[in-house]
C-alpha cells in the first residue's frame, strides 16, 4: 500500500519519457527523465496483458509525457493501440543511424533508450498511422488482392508453358485463342487417350485453368470491397481524373485513418515521394526528384499523370507549353505529380491546413 502511494506521489512530481524497441515476442522498454537520466528498463510481452504490465510499471516511475515506439507499423502496432487507448502520445521513431550505432554496438535495450532519446531531444516528431479504421481494411484488402494478382500472373504464365510443350493436336488449336476463351477451354480440357504424358498436360491445363478462374474472382471481390471502403472514406477522390480504384487506394493508405497527422499539402507530397529535392552545391543550383517516400503512392500518382497526358486536354496544352520553355518530360511529369498531390491532398484531408500560397 506503500509503494503505491509513493508511485503515485511520484508520479504527480516527475514528468518521463519512454522508448520501446519491439519485437515479435517482447518488447524492450526504457525510462529516461527530462533532464535524460536513465530511470529504469525491462522487457515485457506481446500481449494484452503485457501491454497492460509496461504502462503500469512505466507509470510508477513518473507521469508519462510521450512514448517512441520503434516499428508501429509492424511488432509496434499493438501496443501503439494499447498507449493510444490509454491516453499516451506515441511518436514513431526510425532505427538510429549506422555513426551512433556503431559507436555504441546495438542491443534491444541500446535500441529503445535511442528512441527514448530521440523523442526527448525533438529528432522524432512523426504520429504514426492509427491502424484501426476503414483504410486500414482497405489496406489489408489490398494485400490479399496484389497477391492473388501475382499468383494469377504466375499461372497464367504456367498455363503458357505448359502449352508450348504440348503435342500439335492439343496445342494448335488452342494456341490462337484470346486469354479468356483459352482459360474456359482448358478448365474444361479432358483428356482419356492411352497416353500418359498427354493426360498429365491435360490434366495440368486444367488445374492452371481452375487456378486462373478462382483468383479472377477472388481478385474481383477484393476490389469491389476496396471501391466501397474508398468511397465510404474519400468519395470526392474516384471524381478525379485518372484515379481509378487501386490507386485511390494506394493514395488512402498512404494518409492512413488519422490525415491530421500531416501538417501541410507538402508534407503530403514529401509522403508521396513528389516534393523536390534541393541538391545544391557551390556556384550550382538546381534541385532533384525525391526517390524517398511511399513508392505505391508516388506509383499511384505517375499512373494518373500518365492517363492525364493521354486524354486530358487542359494537361496536354500544359505539356505543350512547358516543352517549348524547355524542360524535359520527366520535369514535366514531376510538375504534374506535383499538382495532383496538391489536389489530392485537398480531397483526402478537408480539415487540414491548407496552402495559403497560390
Amino acid at each position: 500500500m506503500t509503494a503505491v502511494t509513493v508511485g503515485a506521489r511520484k508520479s504527480d512530481q516527475t514528468e518521463i519519457v519512454f522508448g520501446v524497441d519491439t519485437h515479435k515476442d517482447c518488447h524492450v522498454v526504457v525510462v529516461l527523465s527530462m533532464l535524460g537520466a536513465l530511470l529504469g528498463s525491462r522487457s515485457f510481452a506481446t500481449t494484452a496483458a503485457g501491454h497492460r504490465n509496461l504502462l503500469a510499471w512505466v507509470e510508477t516511475l513518473g507521469r508519462v509525457n510521450r512514448a517512441g515506439v520503434d516499428g508501429t507499423g509492424s511488432y509496434g502496432a499493438g501496443l501503439a493501440r494499447s498507449l493510444r487507448a490509454a491516453g499516451v502520445q506515441v511518436v514513431e521513431v526510425n532505427r538510429p543511424n549506422r555513426a551512433m550505432r556503431r559507436r555504441r554496438g546495438k542491443s534491444d535495450t541500446v535500441d529503445a533508450e535511442a528512441a527514448a532519446r530521440a523523442v526527448l531531444g525533438g529528432e522524432a516528431t512523426v504520429v504514426p498511422k492509427r491502424g484501426d479504421g476503414p483504410v486500414e481494411a482497405v489496406r489489408v484488402l489490398k494485400i490479399a488482392k496484389d497477391s492473388a494478382v501475382k499468383a494469377r500472373v504466375q499461372a497464367i504464365n504456367q498455363l503458357r508453358a505448359v502449352l508450348v510443350n504440348a503435342e500439335p493436336a492439343m496445342r494448335e488449336p488452342l494456341e490462337k485463342l484470346a486469354l479468356p476463351q483459352l482459360v474456359a477451354h482448358c478448365a474444361a480440357l479432358h483428356h482419356d487417350g492411352p497416353d500418359p504424358a498427354e493426360a498429365a498436360v491435360a490434366d495440368t491445363l486444367g488445374r492452371l485453368s481452375r487456378r486462373i478462374q478462382f483468383l479472377e474472382a477472388e481478385i474481383g471481390d477484393a476490389r469491389r470491397q476496396m471501391t466501397v471502403l474508398v468511397q465510404r472514406t474519400a468519395p470526392d477522390l474516384l471524381q478525379v481524373n485518372g484515379i481509378g480504384a487501386d490507386s485511390a487506394a494506394a493514395l488512402v493508405i498512404a494518409v492512413g485513418d488519422n490525415p491530421e497527422r500531416l501538417r501541410s499539402e507538402g508534407s503530403f507530397a514529401a509522403l508521396c515521394g513528389t516534393s523536390p529535392v534541393e541538391a545544391s552545391s557551390g556556384k550550382t543550383r538546381r534541385r532533384r526528384l525525391n526517390r524517398g517516400g511511399n513508392r505505391q503512392a508516388n506509383a499511384a500518382l505517375f499512373r494518373a499523370v500518365l492517363s492525364r497526358m493521354r486524354w486530358e486536354p487542359a494537361t496536354q496544352k500544359y505539356v505543350q507549353r512547358r516543352t517549348a520553355d524547355g524542360l524535359s518530360k520527366r520535369e514535366i511529369i514531376r510538375c504534374l505529380k506535383r499538382y495532383l498531390a496538391r489536389t489530392i491532398y485537398k480531397i483526402l484531408c478537408p480539415t487540414c491546413p491548407q496552402p495559403t500560397h497560390p
